[in-house]
């Protein structure tokens, strides 16, 4: 016997000794030698979770994909939402199977094509039951909790959803031994705050923290993009009226750019873990400002009444449509009207700290309102002559 053939039968005793080894590879091919299978492996995928000790193995397409598998198991609650949709989109995408509690049959089924098949796990869920919730995420290594409500209903109000709900799912996840444990707040969210939701977002994160250890905390800005209620409640309106003279500042940030960091922080334990992130967009807007952008974006004129409505008139207009059954314009939404968007909080993380760079509103916005043009104005380009000979970019007038 030659010593290459002495080396070639020995070779699947060492692929059996390198399957074995936990720190196998993603990246994998398989080659026949000496009428034997064996494996080669290019890149470890082990990884160890911190806080459980958990191994999470990759396998797979080398940079992973659809069709492989990431090694988590995340369980998204409020994925039916504006905001859940894109994580499932970015986690389904990269291999990592979800579980997706849903309430309404209707609203999880464009959600069920995101990731291959059986890597999107719909099930039903109610917030007030344990046993629901314990089943969602028995199995899962991460858990994010997107839940929220901006208006109250007689079912659920602003504490039942923000503080109550978000306490219990955490505390169901720290039994079951999860490993993480992601929490959507908001930017504005403040114990002192005149405004209900800002006020229980604040509660529900003190409770996060208090039921598990090393929660996550994101507190991002007004979020624009397909579904918001931002931009596109601005542009489907021909008419609108002034608020606060339209001096309330805000500070969009894009959907796309919060998915990516909520994704990223699934394996950044060494960043996340235990830590607040303030995730607001890089530049500060008042709504006449955003109202400009969206009439030059769209070419459609916003026909803007003169009358600023004082805020009594205003609160007892909104307590009148308060009563009806569809969500309307609540007195809490008429105080939040008059609030502006707070600055970074000193201590907490930010973009940087995920190596994102977070896009602009006026870049990106034509994405989403161009929709609403004409068919005569429908391909034109955002930046073009006006008739006073100036240069248009976004809201700005530039000679």
């Amino acid at each position: 016997m030659t010593a290459a053939a002495g080396l070639l039968l020995r070779a699947p005793a060492r692929a059996s000794a390198v399957s074995a080894c936990a720190a196998a590879s993603s990246s994998s091919s398989t080659t026949l030698v000496a009428g034997s299978r064996v494996s080669t492996r290019a890149a470890h995928d082990l990884v160890i979770k911190r806080k459980t000790g958990k191994p999470i193995i990759k396998s797979g397409p080398y940079g992973g994909g659809r069709s492989s598998v990431s090694g988590h198991v995340a369980t998204v609650f409020g994925c039916t939402g504006f905001l859940g949709r894109y994580l499932v989109n970015r986690l389904a995408q990269r291999g990592t199977q979800v579980i997706i509690p849903y309430r309404d049959e209707e609203e999880k089924r464009h959600l069920k094509v995101l990731g291959d098949l059986g890597q999107v796990v719909p099930m039903e869920w109610d917030l007030r039951d344990d046993q629901q919730t314990e089943e969602c995420l028995r199995h899962s290594d991460v858990v994010y909790n997107l839940v929220g409500r901006d208006y109250e209903t007689k079912n659920f109000k602003f504490a039942d959803v923000h503080v109550k709900g978000a306490e219990r799912i955490a505390q169901i996840a720290e039994a079951a031994g999860v490993s993480r444990f992601i929490h959507l707040s908001h930017l504005n969210a403040d114990l002192d705050s005149p405004s209900a939701l800002y006020r229980t977002k604040a509660e529900g994160e003190i409770a996060v923290k208090r039921a598990f250890e090393g929660a996550t905390i994101v507190r991002p800005g007004p979020v624009f993009g397909h579904e918001d209620r931002l931009l596109n409640s601005m542009a489907s309106w021909p008419i609108t009226w002034h608020v606060n003279h339209g001096r309330t500042t805000l500070r969009p940030v894009h959907s796309l750019d919060i998915s990516l960091a909520l994704e990223l922080m699934m394996d950044a334990e060494e960043t996340s873990i235990g830590q607040t992130f303030t995730l607001a967009g890089p530049k500060t807007h008042t709504v006449s400002e955003l109202l400009n952008l969206v009439q030059s974006l769209t070419l459609n004129k916003i026909v803007r009444l003169g009358l600023n409505i004082p805020k009594p008139v205003l609160m007892t207009a909104s307590k009148i449509g308060d009563l009806a059954w569809w969500p309307m314009l609540s007195p809490d939404e008429v105080v939040r009207r008059y609030l502006n968007d707070k600055a970074d909080e000193v201590g907490t993380k930010s973009w940087s700290d995920l190596g994102i760079v977070p896009d602009e509103v006026e870049e990106v916005a034509i994405t989403y309102l161009r929709r609403y043009r004409g068919h005569l104005t429908f391909e034109l380009p955002v930046e073009r002559k006006t008739k006073m000979g100036k240069k248009q970019i976004g809201y700005r007038t530039v000679q």
